[in-house]
């Protein structure tokens, strides 16, 4: 079953389209830039361009682009380049010939943005033509069946709360798991110490320098 074709109101004129005529001509993109092309370019070819043939190359011109045929577009940035690139000349040309100041600055400053719009233009082509290629970064997978702890990275530092002390790394990395050998640093209390020498002590006693009395 093919799926019948939208009415193209565009072999009759626009002031007997009917009403359902005028709603899907609203909607049309190719008749909307038709109207808008018959609006600007009267100063062109005159004012008796057949509206018909312009959205029927319209709409060629838009299916060829679905198709991925973009000579279209390549043709109308080109185009438009070098009509922004002849814009910027006369205006360059036409302040140089200017004899006050701000008459100068202000044609030379149209000349300029003219000249910008031209290389927006062109960077624009270059794209079309030339998509670029982004780069994709991609994150490492660890798949595995069973359970798996796989830490890609230090993890950052844990977060202290107000009025809390950082303890710090070092004494963390002493610990190990609760309940486990060595697992804990030895808290118990310390031994008293005992004399290891003490003949040493007692030769410190017995021959001790004496100190002279005042």
């Amino acid at each position: 079953m093919t799926k019948e074709k939208t009415k193209t109101p565009t072999t009759a004129p626009a002031s007997k389209w009917t009403a359902e005529d005028k709603a899907r001509a609203t909607l049309r993109p190719s008749i909307n830039a038709a109207f808008v092309i018959d609006a600007y370019s009267g100063n062109l070819l005159g004012k008796d361009a057949s509206l018909a043939e312009m959205v029927k190359g319209l709409s060629d011109s838009m299916h060829r682009s679905k198709d991925g045929d973009l000579f279209t577009m390549e043709a109308m940035l080109i185009g438009q380049a070098t009509a922004l690139q002849t814009i910027f000349t006369s205006l360059a040309r036409r302040a140089q010939d200017q004899t006050q100041q701000r008459h100068f600055e202000a044609f030379l400053g149209l000349a300029l943005k003219a000249q910008a719009q031209s290389r927006a233009t062109i960077s624009a082509l270059v794209d079309l033509k030339f998509p670029r290629q982004q780069a994709t970064f991609v994150k490492q997978a660890n798949i595995a069946h069973g359970p798996q702890q796989v830490n890609n990275g230090a993890a950052p530092p844990p977060a202290v709360t107000h009025g809390e002390e950082a303890q710090p790394q070092q004494n963390k990395l002493l610990e190990v798991d609760h309940g486990q050998p060595g697992g804990w640093l030895d808290t118990r209390a310390t031994t008293t110490a005992t004399r290891g020498h003490p003949a040493v002590e007692t030769v410190e006693q017995v021959h001790r320098a004496k100190k002279p009395r005042r």
